[in-house]
C-alpha cells in the first residue's frame, strides 16, 4: 500500500540551516518528464516535506528512531536525525503537475515536462 504525498509551494523563504544527511536519490529522465526515487529510511509520512518554488525542489525528511524506555543507545552511527537535499529543476519541467509516492521509506516524484518541451510528431504532407 502506497501513501500519496503532497507537494507543496515553498511558502517561507528562510532556508534551515541545520546540518542534515543527503538522501540517496537517483532520477531518470524519460521523453515525458522524470522520476526521482529518494530513499528515506526510518522517515515517517508526517515528517516528510517536498517544497517547489519556482525551479527548485527541496526535500526535507526527519528521522524517527525511537528507543525503548529505560534503554539508550550505545552506538550510533546515523547521528544526524534528518535529510534534506536541493535540486535545481529545468524550466521544461511542469512542477503544477508534480505528482509523489512515499512507501517503504522511499519517495517516489514524477514531474512531467511541460506541453512546449514534449515531444511532437509532425505530419508530412506529400504533394
Amino acid at each position: 500500500m502506497s501513501e500519496n504525498t503532497n507537494v507543496t509551494k515553498k511558502e517561507d523563504g528562510a532556508a534551515r540551516n541545520e546540518a542534515a544527511l543527503l538522501p540517496p536519490v537517483d532520477v531518470v529522465e524519460d521523453a515525458s518528464g522524470i522520476t526521482l526515487y529518494a530513499d528515506l529510511p526510518g522517515v515517517p509520512k508526517d515528517k516528510l516535506s517536498l517544497q517547489l518554488e519556482a525551479d527548485s525542489l527541496t526535500i526535507e525528511g526527519e528521522v524517527a528512531l525511537g528507543t525503548t524506555e529505560g534503554m539508550e543507545s550505545s552506538h550510533a552511527e546515523v547521528r544526524l536525525p534528518r535529510y534534506r537535499r536541493v535540486f535545481t529543476l529545468s524550466k521544461e519541467l511542469d512542477s503544477e503537475k508534480a505528482a509523489a509516492e512515499f512507501k517503504n521509506g522511499v519517495l517516489k516524484l514524477r514531474i512531467p515536462k511541460a506541453e512546449h518541451a514534449q515531444p511532437r510528431k509532425i505530419d508530412i504532407k506529400v504533394s
